[in-house]
């Protein structure tokens, strides 16, 4: 259980350095915008470029993927349906909303917890490289048309993955891993040094925003963090587990993975998406603290059981 808490404990010392910053007025609101908009356009396309030309596509296909992504499609489909019932749907919000329901902190805790829970680093990866290829070029299509001043044709909808950072950089990182070509240390060591800058600034912007905006659970209506953040940490892992045991019938350690894994916080760069787009900031912000906090007992619970 150490790798689960010093994961968690390293994300909470950099969230407190950016509430620390903004509390002595080094980052101010403007400030936050340009750490997030320095992730989205700079350092997380270099780290995505990098991570992913080290990787093995060929894991991603594998029977515990089916589990994740049926868990994810779960998710989505209850948190559209239901914030449906409340009233008509923002696409912006609606996706950000989504977002915020499945899509799992794979990176920043999958790996530790993944390393030291569950024995093998390697389980990540089908659940990290779907969520790189698929779901983000996906919501950020969607958030793309959502902001566009006018109606997009079809042919420019498609194209849209195209022109976005975060698309380009893991279609290049993926397309490296496939052909065995490697960039130039020249061209790497540089990429690899500003991708280091990603995570940080998407905490220290993340920090900056929970102390200079409404606390944590002020900011939106309750039934609606309730939902999110519900979904992510009860509805996710119970559908992943259900996938896995009834429909694929996955050996224990496997079992064990697809849960933990899907039990995981949402991401923190759902928040530097939402703060990149205008939509629902304050719902991926308090999620992401809440679902943090509460996915400690989760894991362990989760592990308890199953292990």
């Amino acid at each position: 259980m150490a790798g689960v808490f010093s994961g968690f404990a390293t994300i909470g010392v950099l969230i407190a350095l950016g509430m620390l910053l903004a509390h002595l007025r080094v980052i101010d609101l403007a400030g936050q915008r340009t750490l997030s908009t320095l992730a989205f356009y700079v350092a997380s396309p270099a780290l995505l470029l990098t991570v992913l030309e080290d990787s093995d596509p060929a894991e991603v296909f594998s029977t515990t993927l089916v589990a994740s992504a049926a868990a994810v499609l779960v998710v989505v489909l209850l948190h559209l349906g239901l914030s449906r019932l409340r009233g008509p749907l923002d696409l912006g919000g609606a996706t950000i909303g989504a977002m915020t329901a499945g899509y799992v902190n794979a990176g920043n805790l999958g790996v530790p917890i993944a390393a030291y829970v569950l024995g093998d680093v390697a389980l990540v990866a089908p659940i990290l490289l779907m969520q790189l290829l698929v779901l983000q070029p996906l919501a950020l299509t969607l958030l793309d048309v959502a902001v566009a001043p006018t109606r997009l044709s079809l042919r420019k909808v498609l194209s849209r993955p195209a022109t976005n950072p975060l698309t380009i950089a893991s279609a290049a990182g993926v397309a490296l891993a496939l052909s065995g070509v490697r960039l130039p240390a020249a061209v790497h060591d540089p990429l690899d040094l500003v991708g280091g800058m990603a995570v940080p600034a998407m905490l220290i912007a993340y920090g900056v925003a929970l102390r200079l905006g409404p606390l944590p659970g002020r900011g939106v209506p309750a039934s609606e963090l309730g939902l999110a953040v519900g979904l992510k940490l009860v509805a996710q892992p119970l559908a992943a587990y259900a996938v896995g045991r009834w429909a694929l019938g996955l050996e224990t350690d496997a079992l064990l993975a697809v849960t933990v894994l899907s039990a995981l916080p949402t991401a923190q760069n759902v928040f530097v998406i939402a703060s990149r787009y205008g939509r629902a900031e304050l719902l991926a912000r308090d999620a992401i603290f809440v679902s943090t906090l509460a996915s400690v007992p989760a894991v362990v619970l989760i592990t308890a059981l199953i292990a």
